[in-house]
C-alpha cells in the first residue's frame, strides 16, 4: 500500500511526521508500510522497556482478555492488587493508585500533595519544580514543567509552581515559604536534555524537605522501571521520597501509569480521586508481566552492563568526531553534539539503506538514546556503527 493511499489527514495535526506508516514491530525493530526495517532507539520515548510486542505482554493480554476486561474501579480486581503489592514490596512506598498516563499520575501527585498541605500545613499549596523539567501535557503538569515557552501557549497557567535550578540546593531553599508543600523533580530531566540530578543534590533535597516538613515528589515516568539501571532512579541516591509517579515502562507499551506514596501521605478520601479505566485488569495484568521480567535474576545487572558499554562507546564516538561527550543514567543517555546537527542526524538515520535507524534529538545539539532494556550488545554495536557513518557524512558536509 502506498503512503498516498493512507488518509493521514483524518488525524489531527499535532506535529510534522515523516511519510511513513509503521505496521509491525518486534524487539528493537519496526517495519514501515514499504517493508523497510528500522533499528529503533526511541522505543516510543522509553515506553517499550522490553521492545516491540514482547511475548510476555502478548501472553498477558490474551490470557486476561479471556477472563475480565474492566469490572469498574469501584470494585477490586486481582491483577491490580497483585501489581500494587509487587510495586510496594520492591519500593519504599505503601500505597498505589493506577492511572492511564504519566501526566495523569503527576496530576494526581500534585492533588495529593495539596490535600496533604490542607491537612498538615495550614493550606500550603505551592510545589517547587525546576527549570527545564517536564511533567506532562495537562494544564497543571504543563505549569509544573519548566519547558521554555510553555507558560504562554495556553495561558493563564495553573499557579503555585515556583521554579528552582537543578543541582542548586540554594535555589530551592530560597523559594521555600509558608505556602510551600512539596518539591517535585525528575531524577533525570529527559526532555530537558538528559540532565541527571546529582546524588549529592538528591540527598541535600531530601534533608531540606525533611527540615521544612514538606514533601519530596519524584517524577519517575521516564526514569522508573529499570531505565537507569536501578528499578527506580531515587534508589541511585540512597534516599526515600514521599511520593513517586510511574509511566512509560510500567506498561511496556500499553497505557498504564501509577501514583505511589508512603502511608503517612495517603490522605485521599472518597471523591478526591478516581477514573474510568484506571487499574483495569487487562492493563494491570500487563504491568505484572513486565515487572516480573525486570525482577528476573540478572536482568537489572544486564541493564547496567549494557549502560556502561553504551556510555564508553559514545565517549569514543565523541572523541573521534570532536564532539562534547555524553551523559545520562543507565539506558537513558545523550550524546552532546556541540552544534545544531541533531535534526540532520535523525533524518539521515531514518533514510539509511537497506535499513534505517530511529534516533531522537530533543534539543538541536543533542541525541537521546532510549533503547529497550533488553537490547543486545550486537544491536548497540549496529546503531553505533550507523551513527559513526552518519556523523562522518554530516561532518564532511559541514566542512565543505
Amino acid at each position: 500500500m502506498e503512503f498516498s493511499q493512507y488518509n493521514v489527514n483524518a488525524l489531527m495535526y499535532i506535529t510534522p511526521r515523516p511519510e511513513l506508516v509503521f505496521t509491525e514491530g518486534s524487539g528493537m525493530w519496526m517495519s514501515d508500510h514499504n517493508g523497510k526495517r528500522y533499528l529503533d532507539f526511541l522505543q516510543g520515548w522509553a515506553v517499550n522497556c522490553l521492545g516491540h510486542s514482547p511475548q510476555c505482554i502478548q501472553d498477558a493480554l490474551i490470557a486476561q482478555s479471556k477472563k475480565l476486561l474492566n469490572p469498574s474501579p469501584a470494585f477490586y480486581n486481582a491483577p491490580a492488587i497483585e501489581l500494587a503489592s509487587m510495586l510496594t514490596a520492591n519500593s519504599c512506598f505503601d500505597r498505589v493508585f493506577f492511572t492511564n498516563s504519566g501526566a495523569e499520575a503527576n496530576e494526581g501527585a500534585i492533588k495529593l500533595a495539596r490535600k496533604w498541605g490542607q491537612l498538615n500545613k495550614a493550606g500550603a499549596y505551592e510545589i517547587i519544580t525546576f527549570d527545564h523539567g517536564f511533567h506532562g501535557r495537562t494544564l497543571a503538569t504543563m505549569s509544573a514543567s519548566g519547558k521554555p515557552g510553555w507558560d504562554t501557549i495556553f495561558a493563564p497557567q495553573v499557579t503555585g509552581f515556583p521554579k528552582a535550578d537543578l543541582n542548586d540546593i540554594a535555589s530551592v531553599e530560597q523559594l521555600i515559604t509558608d505556602k510551600t508543600v512539596a518539591v517535585m523533580l525528575e531524577p533525570v530531566q529527559g526532555e530537558g536534555g538528559v540532565l541527571p540530578a546529582s546524588r549529592e543534590f538528591m540527598q541535600a533535597l531530601r534533608a531540606l524537605t525533611k527540615k521544612h516538613n514538606i514533601l519530596l515528589i519524584v517524577d519517575e515516568v521516564q526514569t522508573g522501571m529499570g531505565r537507569t539501571g536501578e528499578l527506580f532512579a531515587y534508589q541511585l541516591s540512597d534516599i526515600e521520597p514521599d511520593i513517586m509517579t510511574l509511566g512509560k515502562g510500567i506498561g511496556g507499551g500499553v497505557p498504564l501509569a501509577a501514583l505511589l506514596c508512603r502511608e503517612a501521605v495517603a490522605c485521599f478520601v472518597p471523591g478526591d480521586q478516581g477514573g474510568t479505566y484506571n487499574g483495569n485488569p487487562l492493563i494491570t495484568a500487563v504491568g505484572i508481566a513486565v515487572l516480573k521480567e525486570l525482577l528476573a535474576p540478572g536482568f537489572m545487572a544486564s541493564v547496567k552492563e549494557k549502560s556502561d558499554y553504551l556510555s564508553k562507546a559514545l565517549l569514543k564516538l565523541s572523541e573521534k568526531h570532536g564532539l562534547q561527550g555524553e551523559r545520562g543514567e543507565g539506558l537513558l543517555r545523550a550524546l552532546k553534539l556541540g552544534s545544531d546537527i541533531g535534526a540532520k542526524l535523525v533524518e539521515a538515520g531514518r533514510d539509511m539503506q537497506p535499513f534505517g535507524v530511529l534516533l531522537n534529538s530533543p534539543r538541536p545539539d543533542l541525541l537521546r538514546f532510549m533503547p529497550a532494556l533488553n537490547v543486545s550488545i550486537e544491536e548497540l554495536d549496529l546503531m553505533l556503527g550507523m551513527l559513526d557513518s552518519l556523523l562522518t557524512q554530516i561532518m564532511t558536509q559541514i566542512k565543505k
